[in-house]
């Protein structure tokens, strides 16, 4: 039975490049694999007959024994190779080492040295109390972090040497590994997927660049800084890799609750607790509000319990802006627990010029009223 030309199987022109002859016997091995048809003889066969056509032709050589002599020159000198699956996959490497692997057409890069890589952000809480937040403020943190090693300036090498490509990868970082018919690749065990060894590693980071260190920074803490808010301080997370850039620091702020103020937006809250007749008269009230500065609040006549009054700008600033909200009282009545018996029948005597029925005025239920509980 005579001989397929190597040229019609692989299906390319007497005349195609080398590249040209390997593109086509690329598409037909991925055509005629055996991981794609199990069990098909035929493909099996086919896939034997391009490797074959392909060893002749791949070869100076032998293809132009073959262009001179046909099969007659070139009979004997495959050496069984296109022949044996275990042959054809340990030949032909190259053309199976990405097929199934995600690799794609293109040639891995060989590294004769490290990558440089961005340091990682960290993150760290920081607690402030509820006036620094208000004023603002300076504190001091401590946090680990890696820093550039200063003995190797960050090219994990000792003094003099170099890094230099891995042997067994060829620099790609990775190996090709067959098991059966298929065929993939995996990090190379001896660079570990990097592509480069440190013949000698620098004595202080032991080739990695960088070492941990702890320190201790100073930040600025703004003025109206909210629970919750996120700083950010560029650079100063981890330093990057091998000469990389490095991560940021952000920190989570917490605000301490204070025992007479609130916050709401950006204003500034407090109760302010009156006497009764401070709200039926009305009043002038001066404050010392949490920066200690003077706030003078008038109080109007027949003021309600729960008037919120307010006083421009004088609350929290706005980050974004700097525009202050106000600082707002919330007013409440003191309520006596006890009375002198003097005071006490007083307040039932004006209770008794005042009549029995509150007022509709303010809405609200109004209840007949029957009688005064005990307890003065």
């Amino acid at each position: 039975m005579s001989k397929r030309d190597y040229y019609e199987i692989l299906g390319v022109e007497r005349s195609a490049s080398a590249d040209e002859i390997k593109k086509a016997y690329r598409k037909m091995a991925i055509k005629y694999h055996p991981d794609k048809n199990p069990d098909d003889k035929a493909s099996e066969e086919k896939f034997k007959e391009a490797a074959q056509a392909y060893e002749i032709l791949s070869d100076e050589s032998k293809k132009r024994q073959y262009d001179q002599f046909g099969h007659a020159g070139v009979d004997g000198q495959s050496g069984g190779h296109a022949h044996n699956m275990d042959d054809i996959f340990e030949n032909f490497g190259d053309i199976f080492s990405n097929m199934f692997t995600g690799g794609g057409h293109g040639r891995q890069r060989t590294r004769t040295g490290p990558i440089p890589q961005d340091g990682h952000d960290l993150t760290q809480e920081l607690t402030t109390s509820f006036q620094e937040s208000y004023l603002g403020c300076k504190k001091e943190i401590g946090v680990y972090r890696y820093r550039t090693c200063v003995t190797c300036d960050g090219n994990g090498c000792a003094k003099g040497s170099k890094p230099t490509s891995c042997t067994p990868c060829g620099g790609t970082g990775q190996r090709a590994v067959r098991q059966g018919f298929f065929s993939f690749a995996q990090p190379c065990g001896q660079c570990n997927g990097q592509g480069f060894v440190i013949p000698k590693p620098c004595t202080d980071c032991k080739g990695q660049s960088r070492i941990q260190k702890y320190e201790r920074l100073t930040v600025t803490v703004p003025a109206g800084v909210y629970d919750g808010a996120q700083l950010k301080l560029n650079g100063k997370g981890d330093d990057g890799v091998f000469g990389g850039h490095s991560g940021d620091l952000y920190l989570k702020v917490i605000v301490q609750a204070h025992s007479s103020f609130t916050r709401e937006n950006n204003n500034l809250i407090a109760p302010l607790v009156l006497t009764y007749p401070q709200l039926v008269f009305g009043c002038q009230i001066e404050l010392e509000i949490i920066d200690g500065s003077k706030v003078s609040i008038k109080i109007p006549q027949g003021c309600p319990v729960g008037k919120a009054i307010k006083t421009a700008a004088k609350g929290f600033p706005a980050l974004s802006t700097g525009h202050r909200g106000d600082f707002v009282v919330i007013t409440q009545c003191d309520i006596p627990r006890k009375l002198e018996d003097d005071a006490k029948k007083d307040l039932l005597a004006y209770s008794q010029k005042l009549g029995d029925t509150a007022s509709k005025d303010e809405g609200g239920l109004v209840g007949l009223f029957k009688r005064f509980l005990g307890g003065y």
